[in-house]
C-alpha cells in the first residue's frame, strides 16, 4: 500500500511537472520523430514518460521473476526494487532536462519489475494450501489498490500546498517506508531456497486436449482486462464534454473501478477458495464486456459512474482468482516465473489501453469501448475453452457449467 501510494503520486505529479516549464521541452515540441514522422507535442512527451514505465515494467517482469526463482530468494529482490524506485523519485528533484525525466522513469520501471513478481511469489508461498490462496491474493491486491487510489488525492493536496519537490519526497518516503516494513517483517520461507527452480520456461502450448497453456491463456485475458479499464483516462476531455460534467465527476468515475476492487477483492478471493477459480473468471469477463461497452453509450454522469463501478466488480472477479489459479498450477520453485505472466500481462494491458483509446477515438467516441468489449468477449471464450478448474470438491455454481464439471 505504501509503495503504490508513492508510485501513484508520480502519475499525477509528472504530467504537471513537465508542463510547468521547469523541464526543458521547448526545443523538442514541433519537431518530428524520425522515420514515423509524428509531430512531437507536450501531450506526446507526457504520454511517453507515463507509458514507457508500464512497458518496461511489464516486459522486464518475466526476467526478474525467473531470476528470483533461480536464486530461491524473494526478499532481496523486493528490497532492490524499492531502493531503485526511491532513487528514481528523488532524482526528479535535481533534473531540468526531459531526457533525465525519461531516464528516471525508465529506472523506476526496472525497480517495479523487481518488486512485483517477487512479492506475488511470496504471497503464493505464504498461502497455506490452495484453500487460502484466493483470499490472500485478494488481501494483497486490495491494499495495493487502496494505496493507488488515495495517492492521487494526497498528491494534489501536497503539490498545491508545498510544490513539486514535496511531492517527489513523499514518493521517496513511500518507497522508504515499504523498504523498512519488508526489512523488519518479511522473510523468505525456508522452502523457497530449498525449491529454487531449474526448469523455468514459460509454456505457451497446452496439454494434448488444449491449444494454450492455462496460465498463458489467463495472461491473454488479463491483457484484455487491462486494456479495457485503461481506455477511459485518455478520453477525459471528450467524456466531460459529452456528459456536460466537471473534472470532479470524472475523478469519481475514474476512481469507481478502484473503489469496487477495494470492496470486492477480498470476499471474491475468499469465495474462489470454496467455489473454485473458474466461475469467477468467467463471470468477470462476462460482466466486463457490457460494462466496457456501456461507457461508450451512456449519456449521464451517474450512469457512467455506475458503468465504471460495474467494470471494477468484473476486474475484482478476474484478478485475485486468476493469480490464485496460476499459483495452484505453479510448480515448486517457479512462483515468480509463473505469476509474472499475469502481472506482466496486466501492466502491458494498462500501457496499451491509453494508446489504443487515443488512436481509435478518431473513428468515433464509441469505437474504443466497442473494441474493449470485443476483447472481453474473446477473453471469455479463451478462458471457457482453455482454462480448467484447479480445485477439487468445489461448491457448484449454475449446475457446474461455470465450474467446468458435469455435477
Amino acid at each position: 500500500m505504501a509503495d503504490e501510494m508513492g508510485n501513484s503520486f508520480l502519475i499525477v505529479i509528472l504530467p504537471l511537472y513537465i508542463a510547468s516549464g521547469q523541464i526543458q521541452i521547448g526545443s523538442l515540441i514541433g519537431s518530428q520523430v524520425p522515420i514515423i514522422g509524428i509531430t512531437i507535442s507536450e501531450t506526446l512527451l507526457i504520454g511517453l514518460v507515463l507509458s514507457l514505465f508500464g512497458f518496461l515494467n511489464s516486459l522486464s517482469q518475466p526476467i526478474t521473476g525467473r531470476l528470483t526463482d533461480r536464486a530461491g530468494r524473494r526478499k532481496i529482490f523486493i528490497l532492490i526494487g524499492l531502493f531503485i524506485l526511491g532513487v528514481g523519485s528523488a532524482g526528479y528533484i535535481f533534473v531540468s532536462a526531459y531526457r533525465w525525466v525519461l531516464f528516471f522513469r525508465l529506472l523506476q520501471g526496472i525497480g517495479a519489475a523487481f518488486t512485483i513478481p517477487a512479492a506475488v511469489a511470496l504471497v503464493n508461498e505464504f498461502s497455506l494450501g490452495d484453500r487460502t490462496r484466493g483470499g490472500n491474493f485478494g488481501t494483497y491486491n486490495t491494499f495495493r489498490l487502496i494505496g493507488f487510489g488515495f495517492g492521487p488525492i494526497v498528491a494534489g493536496v501536497v503539490v498545491e500546498l508545498w510544490g513539486f519537490n514535496a511531492g517527489f519526497l513523499v514518493a521517496v518516503a513511500g518507497a522508504f517506508l515499504s523498504f523498512l516494513l519488508v526489512t523488519v517483517f518479511v522473510s523468505d520461507p525456508p522452502e523457497t531456497r530449498a525449491n529454487a527452480g531449474s526448469n523455468l520456461s514459460i509454456a505457451v502450448r497446452g496439454p494434448a486436449d488444449k491449444l494454450l497453456d492455462p496460465v498463458f491463456a489467463l495472461g491473454l485475458g488479463t491483457v484484455a482486462m487491462g486494456i479495457s479499464i485503461a481506455l477511459f483516462a485518455p478520453l477525459e476531455a471528450q467524456i466531460n464534454s459529452r456528459l456536460g460534467q466537471s473534472t470532479i465527476f470524472f475523478g469519481l468515475q475514474f476512481g469507481a473501478v478502484t473503489i469496487a476492487n477495494v470492496v470486492f477483492q477480498i470476499p471474491i478471493g475468499r469465495a474462489s477458495d470454496g467455489f473454485g477459480r473458474r466461475p469467477f473468471l468467467l463471470l468477470g469477463f462476462l460482466i466486463l464486456a457490457p460494462a466496457t461497452l456501456a461507457q461508450g453509450v451512456v449519456q449521464t454522469p451517474i450512469l457512467m459512474a455506475l458503468a465504471r463501478f460495474t467494470q471494477g466488480i468484473a476486474v475484482a472477479m478476474v484478478f485475485a482468482p486468476s493469480l490464485a489459479l496460476a499459483g495452484d498450477l505453479a510448480r515448486e520453485g517457479t512462483s515468480g516465473t509463473t505469476l509474472s505472466v499475469l502481472t506482466m500481462a496486466f501492466g502491458f494491458g494498462v500501457a496499451i489501453g491509453p494508446l489504443s483509446a487515443g488512436y481509435l477515438e478518431r473513428f468515433g467516441f464509441f469505437v474504443p469501448f466497442l473494441a474493449g468489449s470485443v476483447l472481453a468477449v474473446v477473453a471469455f471464450v479463451i478462458t471457457f475453452t482453455q482454462v480448467p478448474e484447479t480445485l477439487e470438491d468445489t461448491k457448484s455454481i449454475l449446475g457446474g457449467f461455470l465450474n467446468g464439471t458435469e455435477k
